[in-house]
Formats: structure tokens, sequence, C-alpha cells
């Protein structure tokens, strides 16, 4: 045992020997690199053999050598010190993660006490949990309010009797008498952005350049998803609320909260407690969509304070589904008798003629976008007031969403995308993937063919909707690069632009290249 602890003692010796000479030596180095002494006594002699030259040299050679030591050493302490803030950070992040796991903790078992109490209310008032809606029409004593019969108590908390889907089924009776409006149906796409852009400025005193109005119009053409992003105060949420206002069928808001995290925030949810499902305004109006053929918007406000892939998810797959058929939601696992009649085996089919407008500001207090959300949607920059004008007093129209859609299919047969585009874009393709080592998806040349068509049809140009769709789909995906690697390739690409497109054209392109390389 001896020999064996005489061995694993040399043998140990031996690297822990070779640890502490490094650190060792790493102090007798630090020891001899600010060793003012030898410096003296080096500089005292030769001091005796030099000539004034020698003199002027050696002062510049030591203020030299100074300046050097001195940025290393505030170096040294810039790192020490941006280590210390990152690890600061890191653990503020740590503890409000925590904290919030906490919080969640709470609120779960503050809902089971609720459901408990609940489940204790009940069970004291001889009723079945299935029962508990009876709950809602009690007062505070118990006692059930003027009015109210045995019998509609029952048929409360019966599948045979009053709906679990209260909003829904209030939709399906003021349906019954519904007759459909008369639309404006005689206005083309140049006519609809001329008069919305009219209307917002002469009864809403909002201004928005002919071009903005242009790209919401033709992104209601290539995504059911439309986001609206820029600088606060640039009428963000105003243009779809204005626009909702023109076709006289108000845009319903959901505002966004930061604790959205699922679905049911959007559709809400099943209480098995009272065996209702819990409504939301969106589901009402997606509901009520599907009785009437005009347009109906969304607007999600501040979509990004919470994460977008979270929430909607689910809808950004099936709003991707090529078959309309296919855009259908579950909303509950079983079937009632009396369930609203546009409900089928507790499926939602979403309605054609709702599209979902997004705002976006980027900011500390909101979540990044993904490259999920931006590819199946449609962005749209607003980072300035439009200038005021004079516009004639306009008045709102019944907008019907077939007539829009009529439009749309029209526009993409009088205005293709031209051959010369396309072989510019392959070229464009190609020259980009060697550079950039990225390439264009086929849901980007589906959405050109969406876009292009109807914003000439809108009164725009097909170069400057090519324009807006490489800066938005294409380039965007730039600033997820390495910017250090593609600084030098940054210029060149604007010389390809100049060369195969003219220095005229391609002016969103350019301008987010030139804000790149600003950035870098």
């Amino acid at each position: 045992m001896d020999i064996f602890i005489r061995f694993l003692f040399d043998f140990l010796s031996q690297f822990f020997g070779g640890i502490g000479k490094i650190f060792l030596g790493l102090w007798n180095g630090l020891k001899d690199m600010f060793n003012l002494k030898t410096y003296y006594e080096t500089v005292k002699t030769y001091s005796t053999e030099f000539t004034a030259m020698d003199w002027i040299l050696a002062g510049i050679t030591v203020l030299i050598f100074l300046t050097i030591v001195v940025l290393v050493v505030v170096l040294v302490y810039l790192l020490i010190r941006k280590y210390i803030r990152i690890r600061k950070s890191l653990v503020e992040q740590d503890a409000l993660l925590d904290e919030v796991g906490k919080l969640n903790r709470e609120v779960f078992k503050l809902t089971q006490e609720k459901e408990r109490i609940l489940a204790m209310k009940i069970s004291q008032l001889g009723l079945k949990p299935g029962e508990a809606s009876e709950l809602d029409m009690e007062g505070e004593d118990g006692e059930k309010p003027e009015g109210s019969t045995d019998d509609e108590q029952e048929q409360e908390i019966s599948p045979t009797g009053r709906s679990r889907f209260y909003k829904l089924t209030e939709i399906d009776k003021a349906m019954e008498t519904y007759e459909p409006e008369k639309t404006n149906d005689e206005l083309d796409l140049v006519g609809i952005c001329e008069t919305f852009r009219n209307y917002a400025a002469s009864k809403m005193g909002l201004y928005y350049k002919i071009k903005i109005i242009r790209l919401f119009i033709a992104s209601l053409s290539s995504s059911r998803l439309t986001v609206l992003q820029g600088i606060s105060g640039t009428g963000k949420t105003s243009l779809p609320y204005a626009f909702g206002k023109f076709t006289n069928n108000d845009a319903i808001i959901a505002s966004v909260q930061p604790s959205w995290r699922d679905r049911t925030e959007l559709f809400g949810y099943f209480n098995e407690f009272t065996k209702r499902f819990n409504e939301t305004e969106v589901l009402s109006k997606m509901y009520e969509a599907k009785y009437r053929d005009i347009v109906y918007l969304t607007i999600l406000d501040e979509m990004n304070i919470a994460r977008v892939e979270y929430y909607f998810a689910e809808m950004l797959s099936i709003l991707e589904m090529p078959s309309r058929d296919e855009w259908v939601i579950d909303l509950i696992p079983n079937v009632w008798e009396n369930d609203p009649k546009k409900l089928e085996g507790g499926k939602l089919k979403l309605p054609d003629n709702m599209w979902y407008i997004g705002t976006i500001n980027n900011d500390d207090s909101t979540f990044m976008v993904t490259d999920k959300v931006y590819d199946r949607a449609m962005p749209i920059d607003i980072n300035e007031k439009g200038q005021k004008f004079d516009a004639p007093v306009t008045e709102s129209i019944k907008l019907s969403s077939k007539h829009m859609e009529k439009l749309f299919k029209k526009a993409k047969e009088e205005h293709p995308i031209s051959e010369e585009i396309m072989s510019k874009l392959e070229e464009m393709d190609d020259y980009v993937i060697e550079h950039f080592r990225l390439a264009f998806g086929n849901r980007i040349v589906k959405q050109l063919h969406d876009f292009i068509p109807i914003y000439v049809a809108c009164g725009g140009t097909e170069i400057d909707g090519f324009d807006y769709m490489m800066a938005k789909k294409v380039l965007r995906k730039f600033e997820q690069l390495n910017l250090s690697f593609i600084r030098d390739e940054i210029d060149p690409f604007i010389s390809y632009l100049d060369k195969h497109f003219g220095k005229e054209n391609m002016q969103e392109c350019k301008e987010f290249l030139q804000r790149l390389k600003k950035s870098m």
C-alpha cells in the first residue's frame, strides 16, 4: 500500500506540478513586465552613451511603450467590466424567469383553490358538477333572481336546453331575418385605393401616401396575415381601423397581452364546471363573418408583445393550407344538439372574407418576430406620417369580399408577371446564392405572383412591386447573417442592381442595403 501511495504521489505530482509552474510562470512574467526598477536600470546603463538623437528616440520609445501598456490595461478593464455586466444581466434574467415560474405556480394553485371552493359550494347546494352553470344565475345569498324559473335553470345545464355558445347562438338568432347588404361592386382596385385614401383624409383626418394604400390592398391578396411595422405614431393601427370604417364594417381590435401563450386567447375555451364556452370577440366576429359577404378585418394590436408563434401558431399553419376547405379549427371535442348552426362536429371553418392585420413595434418591451411569421405574412413598413393634402369629401362604401376576390383574380389575368422580371429574378437568385448563401423559397415565388399583379392593378408599377417584395422577403434575411462576412459584398450587390434594373429602380432594396451597411 505504501508503494502505491508513493506511486500515486509521483504520478499526480507531475500533472499538478505542471499546473503550478504555469501559474508561477504567469506571475513571474507579470512581475517582469511591470518591474519598473529594471526599466530604470536599463535606461541608466545606456544613458551615459546616449547622444541627443539617441535621447529623442529613447523618449519616443518609452512614450510608445507606455501608451501600449495603458491601452492594454484599459482593454483588460473594459473586457472585465463587460463580462461582469453581461453576467449580471444573465443572472437577472434567470432570476426573472424563476420569478415568472413561481408566479405561474401560484396562479395554478389559486386556480385549483378556486375550483375546490366552487366544488364545495356546488356540493352544499346538492348539485352535480355539471349543473354548476346554475350558480351564474344566483345571487350572493344563493337565491335565484326574480323572473327565473326552475325550467329555465334546467335548460342552462341541459344539452338540449340553452346553448353553451351564448354569443354564437345570439348571432344565429339575429341572422334569421338577415338580408344581404347592397354593396358597391362597381369600383375597381384603383378606385378602391383612391376612394379609401380620400375617405381617410376627409372623414378621419388620416393622411397616407398612395403607395401605402396600394401595398395594403395588394397584401390582402398575397396573404391572410399582414404585418404593419414601424415607429410609433405613424398610423399602423389606424390604417386597418380606417379601412373598417370605410367599408362600413368596423374592424375588431384584439389587444395582445404579454400573457398570451396559446390559441385560447383568440378563440376562448370550454369551462368544464359551468359547461359554457367562453367566447372571445374575435371568435364572435369570425362566426358572424360566415353569414355575410363583406370584408372583415381583425387587428392584432401590438402582436409581438407576446410570442406570435405561440398564440397564432395554429392559424399560421391552417392559413397555409392550399384548400380553403382545410381552414378548420377544433373548438370542442363533442357535439350537442343545440350547438350553433355553423359549427360542424365541434369545428369551425374559418371565414373566407376575414383578414388578420398585426401591428408591430420593435423595442425592448417586445419579442422578435421569427422567420416563420414573416415568411407567411406580408410586411409593410410605415415609418413616416403622410403629408396633409386636400381631399374631396368622400363617403364610406359597402365592399363585398367576393367582389374583392374577383378583382384579385382579374388582376392576375390582366397583369401577369413579365418574362423579363422572372428572368431577372432567376439571375438575382443565382447571385444571392453565390455571394450570400441564401435562396428564394417557393412560398416567396408564389407570393410574388399573388402580390405584383394586384399592386399593378392598384396603380403601381411592376418593378416597384418587385422591388418591395425583394426588400421585405429576401434582403430582410441578410440581418440574420454575420454582417462582418458580407460587408464587402454590399457595394457590389448595389452595383449589380444598378446594372440589371437601372439606377432609378430598386430603391427599396438599395436603401435597405445602405442601412445595413451603416449598422456594421
